[in-house]
């Protein structure tokens, strides 16, 4: 990921650092690299006048004297929220590093009449909702899915699959792509893996099998050494591995009394961590379970807290407890998770169980390791087996709700504290509770921000915008307009904001209103379902002003969605669809090509969860 320029980092003013990054985020691997090469020949120009741009920007894009294969790779990515972009980025990097001929592209942008030149294809992507392909995927699935798609007979693929194991289909969409270049006659260079939501150490396994598959033994280390001119673009200060230890400044609740709900504002200190972010991008928390739990968990099993326990198969070991607490995920059963502790728990009951799928799908649901310690007693189980079964304790991603320009050294969360009962069982969401309970002003937590490429605002004025965020899912356009109006710009914006009340709920009121009055905000539109009778949500505000939304949308509006997956977004898909149905006199089927084209052009993003 490329970090952007600003005023700070560069030698260049606002106007220009601004004009560059809105260049450069739109650029492929290959177009930044060519530009690389570009501006270095440009610049030796000057100074010795023996080589011309073009001759420079080939050898940096082509390595063509030292090129390890005459066969192309494509590198193809499916990604909702930028988390297979990376990865597809850095097989690249390690490709163009290594002298290979490659394109990236994400699969929205790939010209499918290209498919049939291709020779070497590598496809990472993620799986969205119940099985789905990511938005900027669906396009290219359904081709390659259709009758349109050519015979791929001496293409050689492999597919990196992306998914979390506790949905029913998991890594479907890579499992489709897989399945279908194979049903296509192409050949499988390396085997299909499928990743967890802690994907880090399978995806680098996978890269490195790609990688020795398409290297020649003799590469000479000559050709190797050559390769340092290339930018690696996943150079990050901090990461998952690294993260950034960040203070609490802030924690406050932004819910009145009386209120169903808690949702925290969190301000957190950012002045040292030398990297900026963008509206739209992420905060990445790691957490911690709850102590109490875990205790709980050791009191169950009765184990020894301080007994050391390998938590990997390179040997790496903790305390059973802080392993538990810090590095093991204990919160939530999946279908892998089940059948593996079958094996290892000696409890007959389990085994039989866990043979009916129907059985798993339903028992996972709303229950965590407690429960199934609970449900079937182990007859034998030993700690140093923890890390054959359990996952890795997932990071949470947060939108940012704040504004680099108005902030440059913090960061805004907007933080929903989860509470609910299961199965005779108060039950509590691992990192908002950590963040809503345990974190003061002055504590520290682990973080580290992550740019979100498929969920980018326009800062052109011309451009308008409606944004559409229930509840914390409004966190993004905080962001937005506390930018906008740091940066001075005019233009049309509208807000639909939703909540159960309007005297205990309206997340961020104060500011919404000023903003409205000064004309950063131009229109705002608000939902209390709790406050009417008939439940009123989003979606109906839409659909009330459904003229004006489609004038808008003539006129060129750029359309974002942040917030619940399951209901909220697909409820406002609806109503848009109806809009275009009933103001633009289309049938359902030109509404959808519609907005799969908004899609296709980046004028209707989501970050959905």
């Amino acid at each position: 990921m490329v970090v952007n320029l600003s005023v700070i980092n560069s030698p260049f003013d606002e106007n220009q650092a601004t004009q560059l990054n809105q260049i450069i985020q739109n650029l492929t691997i290959e177009q930044q690299v060519w530009l690389s090469g570009y501006l270095t020949a440009n610049l030796q120009s000057v100074t010795t006048k023996q080589e011309t741009p073009s001759e420079v920007a080939q050898f940096v894009l082509n390595k063509e004297s030292t090129s390890n294969s005459e066969r192309h790779i494509t590198v193809l990515y499916g990604s909702e929220t930028g988390n297979a972009q990376g990865l597809a980025e850095k097989l690249a990097d390690r490709l163009v590093e290594l002298n290979f001929n490659v394109k990236l592209s994400a699969m929205g942008d790939y010209k499918t009449k290209d498919l049939k030149k291709v020779e070497d294809l590598f496809i990472i992507s993620s799986t969205h909702g119940e099985g789905n392909p990511p938005d900027n995927a669906i396009s290219f699935h359904e081709f390659l899915h259709g009758r349109k798609a050519p015979q791929l007979e001496g293409v050689r693929y492999s597919v990196l699959s992306l998914g979390d194991a506790s949905y029913e289909l998991f890594c479907q969409t890579g499992k489709d792509f897989d399945a279908r270049l194979e049903d296509l006659g192409a050949s499988r260079l390396v085997d299909r893996q499928d990743c967890d939501l802690d994907f880090d150490d399978t995806a680098e396994s996978w890269m490195d099998h790609i990688i020795e598959q398409l290297s020649d033994a003799s590469l000479s280390e000559e050709k190797v050494t050559t390769t340092n001119t290339v930018p690696l673009t996943n150079d990050k200060r901090y990461s998952k591995t690294q993260p950034y230890e960040a203070e609490i400044l802030e924690n406050i609740n932004l819910n009145g009394r009386g209120s169903n709900k808690e949702v925290r504002h969190i301000e957190l200190q950012f002045e040292d961590y030398g990297e900026d972010y963008e509206p739209g991008d992420c905060l990445v928390v790691i957490p911690e379970n709850d102590e109490k739990l875990v205790e709980t968990l050791l009191n169950q099993l009765d184990w020894d807290a301080q007994t050391e326990v390998p938590i990997n198969d390179k040997g790496d070991v903790l305390t059973v407890k802080e392993a538990l607490q810090h590095h093991f995920e204990i919160t939530k059963l999946t279908k892998p998770l089940l059948q593996k502790a079958a094996e290892l728990f000696g409890n007959k009951t389990l085994a039989e169980n866990v043979i009916d799928q129907d059985w798993i799908k339903s028992y996972v649901y709303g229950r965590d390791l407690i429960d199934l310690i609970q449900d079937f007693r182990p007859e034998k189980f030993e700690p140093e087996v923890l890390y054959q079964f359990l996952r890795k304790l997932p990071p949470r991603e947060y939108s940012i709700a704040s504004s680099y320009e108005a902030n440059p050294d913090e960061v805004h969360i907007t933080v929903g504290a989860v509470r609910y009962q299961a199965h005779q069982r108060e039950r509590q969401g691992v990192c908002s509770i950590q963040l809503a309970e345990r974190m003061e002003p002055g504590t520290s937590i682990s973080v580290y921000l992550k740019k979100n490429p498929n969920f980018k605002f326009p800062f052109d004025e011309a451009t308008p915008v409606i944004m559409i965020g229930p509840g914390t899912g409004v966190a993004p356009f905080r962001s937005y307009l506390q930018a906008r109006e740091e940066l001075d710009l005019s233009g049309q914006t509208w807000l639909f904001f939703g909540e159960q009340h309007f005297t205990t709920d309206f997340l961020y009121q104060t500011e919404w209103q000023d903003w409205l009055k000064e004309g950063v905000l131009s229109k705002l539109d608000l939902a209390f379902s709790r406050d009417t009778e008939e439940k009123i949500y989003v979606q109906h505000k839409i659909e009330e002003q459904s003229k004006t939304f489609y004038e808008w949308l003539k006129n060129g509006a750029a359309l974002y969605v942040c917030g619940d997956e399951q209901n909220m977004a697909k409820d406002v898909h609806k109503a848009i669809h109806q809009v275009l149905v009933k103001e633009g006199n289309m049938s359902d089927e030109e509404a959808e090509t519609y907005l799969t084209q908004m899609k296709q052009d980046k004028r209707y993003q989501r970050d959905v969860y």
